[in-house]
């Protein structure tokens, strides 16, 4: 079985033709810069072979036209004809209350992501686009939906309702939701495997580092907390989000620099974050390197980032009453050694000692990387989030076909 993976942004496409049999990605790419002058399109197939392709894509349906064109053609392709694909698999960023596992699109599924289109307005319209567009490219072919949300959708309640009037939370939804969902998932299992340890049986914290973060407490192979809530801006510090914030702040910001709910929307999601702090980049590179220069502003963005991260640890590891094991994922929870040391820094107390040298070296692959003293097992596995939605498309399609 051949699984198109599909994450659809608002001018982007990622994304993998996965054989689901052996796991493997045939190819994988990202369509850029879509509707606007300079479109691109670059894919890497699984034997090295390498394209970049520039030219006009004025919407999500011309960019998957042409990204299948390019799985089909036969310098650079992957399969001969479109019939080879059967099944697509769609990350969908918000499923709300509804949809608390992965599921087979219908019309009344589609329906159901329209209405959650309040809950992630800046998500769910780009990742509907590319669903109908998807369906537009492969009529016949089973689609698969896939919630970043719904793997924390068994948070307990007393975890995921926020002290406003409860009558809030019934008009509006507004609760604490996760997201990185499928990510935490893949790493949590991983860990299980490594640690040789039933996920149902472990205490997992699960640190998920890239320009948007989050960390989950997975308990008994559920999450039962995270750090972001009923949007993405809380939680930790991220490349341009504040993370968690004093309510207040924003309106008192708005109210002396006469700021619009959307100017507002904008300072908390662009313009804060480790960008706000250092006033370099949102790229923990490039602020490693400014601090490393002795740049103090890139410093105290560090500081205050990986601050974050240890009262988060600590904040989980007394809601699960224990803690198995950390881990660290995605682009600088994988690759960024100095971001680890200072999260970590300071918890022996707690059985959470870091080896320095495997630390140093573990970048960009699967490492244990705690002292062998520690009682707490600490890990850095790269995530696979379109593996996870090529596994549950697999499950659903086969699924289908036994019923009929």
């Amino acid at each position: 079985m051949r699984i198109f993976v599909l994450n659809c942004g608002s001018s982007s496409v990622k994304y993998q033709l996965i054989d689901a049999e052996t796991e493997e990605a045939l190819a994988k790419g990202a369509v850029e810069r879509i509707g606007m002058s300079g479109a691109s399109l670059k894919q890497t197939r699984h034997d090295g072979d390498k394209l970049h392709y520039v030219g006009e894509m004025l919407d999500h349906t011309m960019a998957i036209g042409n990204v299948l064109s390019v799985l089909m053609s036969r310098n650079h392709g992957v399969i001969s004809s479109l019939d080879e694909i059967d099944a697509v698999g769609h990350r969908v960023v918000h499923g709300g209350e509804q949809f608390s596992q992965s599921i087979l699109l219908t019309k009344e599924v589609m329906d159901a992501l329209k209405d959650c289109i309040d809950l992630a307005p800046l998500h769910n319209p780009h990742n509907i686009k590319g669903i109908q567009a998807a369906q537009r490219s492969l009529p016949d072919v089973p689609q698969v939906c896939v919630f970043d949300t719904a793997f924390h959708h068994k948070i307990p309640r007393h975890a995921f309702m926020y002290a406003i009037p409860y009558s809030l939370y019934r008009r509006y939804r507004i609760r604490r939701y996760g997201f990185h969902g499928t990510s935490h998932r893949y790493v949590s299992n991983m860990a299980a495997e490594l640690f040789g340890k039933p996920l149902k049986e472990m205490r997992i914290i699960t640190i998920h580092l890239g320009n948007g973060s989050s960390i989950a407490a997975i308990k008994d192979g559920h999450s039962v907390d995270t750090s972001m809530g009923f949007t993405p801006v809380e939680g930790l510090v991220m490349g341009t989000r504040t993370g968690d914030l004093d309510p207040a702040i924003i309106l008192h910001v708005m109210g002396q620099e006469e700021l619009t709910l959307a100017q507002a929307n904008t300072l908390l999601n662009k313009h804060s974050g480790l960008t706000g702090l250092s006033g370099i980049s949102s790229d923990v590179r490039e602020i490693i390197e400014e601090a490393e220069s002795g740049n103090d502003r890139a410093k105290m963005a560090l500081e205050v980032m990986t601050y974050r991260i240890k009262k988060y640890i600590g904040a989980y590891t007394a809601a699960m009453h224990g803690l198995d094991c950390i881990v660290f994922t995605a682009g600088i929870g994988e690759n960024a050694p100095l971001v680890r040391k200072m999260a970590l820094d300071g918890l022996a107390y707690m059985s959470v000692e870091l080896d320095e040298e495997k630390n140093r070296i573990a970048v960009g692959k699967q490492m244990e990387i705690q002292t062998a003293g520690s009682k707490v097992k600490i890990y850095t596995i790269p995530t696979n989030e379109e593996l996870v939605i090529a596994r549950d498309t697999k499950k659903i399609v086969m699924e289908m076909s036994a019923k009929k």
